[in-house]
């Protein structure tokens, strides 16, 4: 079994911000495929499909960014998923919109959705998909770009990554990380 989680925030205010990037890959690969968050449970929306015979556990953490380790910690508990079976997906703000990386390990880098995973998993090594959603200009705080929406430049660009990391997102259910890695870092 596999589990991907998107991380972003809940509810309509929070809907297609920068910092919703790991709800944005979700939504839309539940949209292509007909699934449905219909599940509640350990505090997070989530859906179990199977794809080629394998059980995939899509999750959205709904308690807020800064405690998503509170909703993949007991998800992972309930299914006895190991740490090397989970791919986080998350905003970055070193990375350009339109471009995403894929790592097996690291730290926070400042990302206090990640922070807290790392505290609830008690280890830096899982894998990740890290959207870009680009630094503030100018005088803007952090908190204000991130929890802004993308500029009618950057959806573009945005609609591409977000394509490109259902597509990764995919492979990894039946390749190794080190092959999506592979493919899917390039771009």
């Amino acid at each position: 079994m596999k589990c991907i989680v998107g991380l972003g925030n809940p509810g309509k205010k929070y809907d297609q911000t920068r910092h919703n990037a790991g709800f944005m890959v979700l939504d839309e690969w539940a949209e292509r495929n007909n699934w449905s968050f219909s599940q509640k449970k350990f505090n997070g929306l989530y859906t179990m499909e199977r794809i080629d015979g394998e059980k995939v556990v899509l999750l959205k953490p709904q308690t807020y960014m800064n405690l998503s380790g509170e909703s993949l910690r007991p998800l992972m508990d309930y299914y006895d998923l190991d740490v090397e079976d989970i791919l986080v997906i998350y905003d970055d703000l070193d990375l350009p919109p339109g471009k995403i990386r894929l790592r097996k390990k690291g730290g926070h880098g400042g990302h206090n959705g990640i922070r807290s995973i790392i505290d609830h998993l008690g280890t830096k090594e899982f894998k990740r998909l890290r959207v870009g959603v680009g630094r503030p200009e100018g005088s803007k705080s952090v908190i204000d770009h991130v929890l802004g929406t993308f500029t009618k430049e950057e959806k573009p660009h945005v609609e591409d990554s977000v394509d490109y990391a259902v597509k990764a997102c995919g492979a990894w259910v039946s390749q190794t990380f080190d092959e999506v890695m592979n493919t899917y870092n390039m771009k």
